[in-house]
């Protein structure tokens, strides 16, 4: 029997191929087609498995023996403190078990003991540093220092890009014919960055980004407007998986290259939209993808037609769909209560 690494050696991978579905529902409210690139039934939960795997995959080849990430957000409502996020521990968690090489994953305190479980399950030790995610990547950081460990990045590195890059191969293999916008929700900028990249390999450079941010979580739309990188001073967002305080430098970049139009919702509009596809499409999403959703159910996409900014034909519209491992019926909820939502 071969061994995973073996597999990996002749190009195989950690994602899976996901569905492009045509939604009738976003389709009514947007007025044209809209796809949904459902990123959420990926092995380990969200689009992160295709940049992370890529990156543990060409680790493992480099002699890794020692996997370490760091991932995690705290959110602070009146006296209760819990970490959401973890996208990127559950991808790491999930490469590092079917490389059978061992992986620690660095949380915030205050991680909910179900993201603890749940990565423990994976195969991982997990280890609580610091109050928010910039001191546990600072452990991380620390512990990568050991003999044969490898910190992996969530976000911020080209092997991540380069992952996240295929997931507009299978666009095109789909559509065939390029879509008139995608819609993408930013945290750190990983999935801009690759998708970016994706989009100039396949000759679609001219397709228009419609990145979507929380307010509260908003560093790729701060870092735009002051034309340089800019570190919020913390994230108020309930949008935890958005929560990075300051963007990738490779994100702001990407606008020098393509059309990207860089929108911010609220919390509301985000939960909101979250409520409205799980009535609409039967699937549960955790409010970062509600960001990008929010593009559609707020109206936002009609108002940049309006604008004259978005074409007022366009043939269709992708919406990512990154990601439902931060949320369940009761997290949503009390989200809801949070916001005053009934």
């Amino acid at each position: 029997m071969e061994s995973p690494l073996a597999d990996c050696a002749q190009g195989g991978h950690f994602h899976v191929v996901t569905p492009l579905l045509e939604s009738w529902a976003l389709s009514q409210v947007a007025g044209t087609t809209v796809f949904l690139k459902c990123e959420n039934v990926q092995p380990a939960g969200s689009f992160k498995i295709r940049g992370i795997g890529h990156f543990c995959q060409e680790a493992a080849k480099r002699g890794c023996r020692h996997l370490v990430c760091s991932s995690g957000h705290i959110s602070t409502s009146g006296t209760r403190k819990r970490t959401e996020g973890g996208n990127a521990g559950f991808a790491a968690a999930y490469a590092a078990r079917k490389l059978g090489i061992p992986a620690t994953i660095v949380l915030p305190e205050g991680t909910s003991p179900h993201v603890v479980r749940r990565l423990q399950g994976e195969g991982a030790e997990v280890q609580l540093a610091g109050k928010v995610w910039d001191e546990a990547s600072l452990k991380a950081q620390e512990l990568a220092k050991r003999d044969g460990w490898v910190n992996v990045p969530p976000f911020d590195h080209p092997l991540i890009w380069e992952g996240h890059a295929s997931l507009v191969r299978e666009l095109k293999a789909a559509l065939g014919t390029p879509p008139g916008a995608l819609v993408l929700a930013v945290g750190g900028g990983g999935l801009l960055a690759g998708v970016a990249a994706g989009l100039i390999e396949v000759g679609w450079q001219h397709v228009p980004i419609i990145t979507a941010e929380t307010q509260g979580a908003h560093c790729f739309n701060a870092a735009i407007k002051a034309g340089k990188l800019v570190t919020l001073p913390d994230i108020t967002s309930v949008a935890k998986s958005l929560g990075a305080k300051t963007v990738a430098r490779r994100a702001l970049e990407c606008t020098k290259e393509l059309e990207i139009f860089s929108e911010v919702v609220d919390d509301a509009q985000a939960v909101s939209a979250v409520q409205k596809f799980l009535d609409d499409e039967r699937m549960l999403v955790e409010p970062a993808c509600g960001a990008a959703l929010a593009v559609i159910y707020s109206g936002l996409l009609g108002r940049l037609q309006a604008e004259g900014r978005l074409s007022p034909s366009l043939a269709s519209v992708v919406v990512i769909v990154c990601g439902g491992n931060n949320i369940n019926s009761q997290g949503l909820q009390a989200l809801k209560a949070q916001l005053g939502q009934s």
